[in-house]
């Protein structure tokens, strides 16, 4: 998504939950949908075809520190 389309879909959503966006965390929140984006972006990069199935079960693994 674009910068300009974040934007959009932020005020849209914010407007359809009537929920008043403070403009001190404005920016933060674009940051956050911007990241999502792009975390959703590489997920739908990843083909399937129709013998994948979702998982069962998910465990969270925690990346090492760097440099270690």
């Amino acid at each position: 998504m674009t910068p300009r389309q974040i934007e959009a879909y932020v005020d849209a959503a914010s407007a359809a939950l009537d929920l008043k966006l403070r403009p001190d965390h404005r920016a933060g929140v674009l940051r956050y949908f911007a990241l999502a984006a792009e975390l959703a972006a590489v997920v739908d990069a990843v083909p399937l075809n129709e013998r994948d199935e979702p998982a069962l079960h998910f465990s969270a693994v925690v990346p090492p520190e760097p440099g270690a």
